[in-house]
């Protein structure tokens, strides 16, 4: 008896994960490619911020240490 509930709950919860993903709408080649160079770029020039912000930080504490 135990077994048939388990069966039926994994079939319901199969049945339900499939109609879950026919929801889901999936971007584009086109959208994928865009948001990820927006990504890149973005990456990059806040990797520049942060460098020079810890260059600028470095200089100031070397002047007041000596």
């Amino acid at each position: 008896m135990a077994e048939a509930k388990k069966k039926s709950g994994f079939k319901n919860w199969w049945t339900g994960l499939k109609a879950e993903f026919s929801k889901i709408i999936w971007p584009t080649k086109k959208s994928v490619i865009r948001q990820t160079i927006v990504v890149v770029i973005v990456t990059v020039i806040l990797g520049v911020l942060i460098g020079l912000l810890d260059q600028l930080i470095q200089f100031g504490l070397d002047n007041i240490i000596k």
